[in-house]
């Protein structure tokens, strides 16, 4: 039975393994403090949160979700520690709420690795709080509780903290909101929330190990992850792809997600409206663009009947949708989950089984008795034995999953829409300018250490509600190795030509328009494609008045769309006013801009989205130190890509670490004249 707790109740605990799962509308920032005999926090080295996740038995997530999944391993606790105090406070500076009392009420369950839940707490009555202790389990004569707090602090974070005895509470809580809001600009885009009819229809092999074998907090190795394909989040651990009840993903469109607004209808006569955007927090309309029935979705197709005790056979499109378009888009969310989850499972089954042979082989050592002779080697020798038993054990089961998960990337990617696709894959020989927009666009492919060579194709929703920075500074590529500063910047522009590329492809011939600036003229060569084509709305701009001519005339563009929409009269734009989606393409910044520029440009960055105006930068953050902080809100706003291989994005749920690869056209190849073409031809028309 599970026990449903109200405030001041608590409820014994027989399980030394635990999650504490988190449910809120919105996201927040989960953290967790050690307690002495009194309760109190002896140092910041006794807080878990986004920054330093991780205490011994305990583990915390990296970001602000509306979902959470905390591990907790009681047997794992030092001694000196009697109380572990479950916090929850509202993100600071990113937008959402500045109080519970204007979001939804938080949930909190504490479960067993199976899943099932030994206690739940609904936290009400919180009005202008925007940081409560949630919970806290606390050891009372040799045996661990659970009780309900939901003490709420209308000072914030900083004042809960310095409730729980920490001197540096201001400091600490600035620490945590500055981790939130880096790791959230660094953050794979989440996937929209998926509805019970969207959930994958195929399951990857789940493990053979119980929970308690595998030692992992996140319970059955290889499940189909917690996170809606297409979403994030349904009962599930950390996933970058898709969701845990309708929580964060770094796959379609926010937890990442951290990511984003219904696509508009690309038939509109008018720009994407601000109004129709949700308001922050509230809830967003992840509706097909060209949907207008509220007709169930057509079922999947059925996968071939598999053989007694193997894995069913991949099939392309087995996720629910309305389209094959949409089958597929939840489908690659539904394998980056899964992949992430399996990842996950095993990472946290070995560092169990290190910190148990750590534990076992301490023990050896403390017992002056069996540090010589044949007990003490026999000790040793199994506590080794079980380490190696528990790692095979883990990583035989995420071979397993990646075996699958390999076997559904070779179904799946020859069957992904062009919008979807690699620019080697031969659906671009059969191109044709579309006539609507798609629900998504690939930026590249993802893959972790343990996964290699299987990748996970980067979807993100259109139209992007974030705008893209290609990093043409030093960095180290996957490899470890260091590329020329020269030809780094060469491929950042190559990228963001491939890039623009496919966004002109995958648009309405009428419906995107793209303007560059290249102040010095450096970028010349990558533009080529472009320029060359003709599909530029003009040759790109030179100088610093070029500079200051093309901002000026795309933020009275933001500005009069905003007014007209605020005041009611979207129809009454000039005539002749171009309706079309705009995108910025910057090279070479800050050359050229003056501060009224960069004003300029941080005003579109912000503001552009919303009405239809998008920028993508190709730049070096380190020429534009001597700006200061002033451009640090420009960089979190933007979605960072690289040229070359990096592990620099991060998912919203567990934090991985993973290698992102650009979308480059093959060398040799003419692919990008060829379609580019066609959509040059296609404009004509309307001009």
């Amino acid at each position: 039975m599970t026990a449903e707790l109200v405030r001041g109740q608590n409820h014994p605990l027989s399980q030394a393994r635990l999650e504490i799962r988190v449910s809120a509308g919105t996201p927040v920032v989960a953290a967790a403090t050690l307690g002495d005999e009194n309760g109190r926090a002896q140092s910041v080295e006794w807080v878990a949160h986004p920054g330093a996740p991780t205490l011994p038995g305990l583990e915390v997530s990296r970001q602000a979700a509306a979902n959470h999944r905390l591990a907790v391993d009681l047997d794992a606790m030092p001694a000196a520690v009697h109380r572990v105090s479950v916090l929850l406070a509202l993100p600071m500076g990113v937008g959402g709420p500045v109080s519970f009392g204007s979001a939804a009420v938080p949930f909190v369950a504490v479960t067993g690795l199976d899943g099932t839940e030994v206690a739940t707490y609904t936290i009400t009555s919180l009005d202008a709080e925007s940081a409560v202790v949630a919970l806290e389990l606390y050891r009372r004569q040799g045996a661990w509780k659970v009780r309900a707090v939901g003490q709420g602090y209308a000072g914030g974070l900083a004042e809960l903290l310095g409730d729980q005895g920490l001197p540096q509470a201001h400091q600490l809580a600035t620490a945590i909101n500055d981790a939130v809001v880096e790791g959230l600009a660094r953050s794979v885009p989440a996937p929209p929330p998926r509805t019970p009819e969207g959930d994958r229809s195929r399951q990857t092999a789940t493990s053979a190990l119980g929970p308690d074998q595998s030692g992992s907090p996140y319970g059955t190795q290889g499940a189909t992850g917690p996170y809606p394909a297409g979403a994030p989040g349904t009962q599930g651990a950390g996933a970058p792809y898709a969701g845990a009840q309708g929580a964060s993903s770094p796959y379609s469109g926010s937890q990442s997600g951290p990511d984003g607004t219904s696509p508009t209808d690309p038939s509109a006569t008018q720009p994407a409206s601000p109004a129709a955007a949700p308001a922050s927090g509230g809830p967003i309309d992840y509706s097909h663009p060209r949907r207008q029935n509220g007709a169930p979705p057509p079922p999947p197709p059925t996968a071939p009947p598999a053989q007694p005790g193997q894995p069913a056979r991949p099939v392309a499109g087995d996720a629910t949708g309305w389209s094959m378009e949409e089958r597929l888009y939840n489908q690659v969310w539904g394998m980056f989950e899964d992949l992430a989850r399996s990842t996950a499972a095993y990472r946290s089954a070995v560092d169990f089984a290190d910190t148990r042979l750590e534990r076992e082989l301490d023990q050896v050592l403390s017992d002056p008795r069996s540090r010589i002779g044949g007990q003490g080697d026999a000790a040793r020798e199994a506590a080794q034995a079980k380490h190696v038993q528990l790692v095979d054990q883990a990583r035989e089961a995420l071979e397993r999953d990646i075996a699958q998960l390999t076997a559904e990337a070779d179904v799946v990617e020859p069957a992904l829409p062009v919008a979807y696709a690699r620019w080697d894959n031969p659906a671009w020989h059969a191109y044709r300018v579309p006539m609507e927009m798609p629900m998504a666009l690939r930026l590249g492919d993802l893959q972790l250490p343990e996964s290699d060579p299987l990748r996970i194709p980067m979807l993100v929703r259109l139209p992007l509600e974030r705008g893209l920075w290609i990093d043409s500074g030093r960095t180290a590529a996957s490899d470890g190795s260091f590329v020329d500063s020269h030809e780094l910047r060469h491929l950042a522009m190559e990228s963001a030509v491939a890039h623009t590329a496919r966004l002109l492809a995958v648009h309405p011939a009428d419906e995107f328009t793209v303007h560059v600036i290249d102040p010095a003229g450096s970028g010349a060569q990558a533009l080529a494609p472009l320029v060359g084509t003709g599909v530029l709305a003009t040759p790109p701009t030179p100088g610093a008045a070029g500079v200051a001519d093309v901002l000026a005339r795309l933020t009275q563009r933001v500005d009069l769309v905003q007014m007209a929409v605020r005041g009611g009269a979207a129809d009454s734009l000039p005539p002749g006013f171009d309706t079309s989606q705009q995108l910025l393409l910057v090279n070479d910044f800050p050359h050229g801009f003056d501060d009224r520029a960069v004003n300029q440009l941080r005003y579109l960055a912000d503001e552009g989205p919303a009405v239809g105006v998008h920028l993508m930068m190709v730049a070096d953050r380190e020429d534009s130190s001597a700006y200061g902080p002033l451009l640090d809100p420009l960089w979190r706003g933007l979605l960072r890509l690289t040229p070359v291989p990096e592990d620099h994005l991060a998912d919203p749920w567990v934090g991985h670490a993973w290698t992102y690869e650009p979308a480059l056209v093959p060398h040799g190849s003419q692919v990008l004249q060829q379609v580019l073409a066609q959509v040059a031809a296609a404009r004509a028309k309307y001009r």
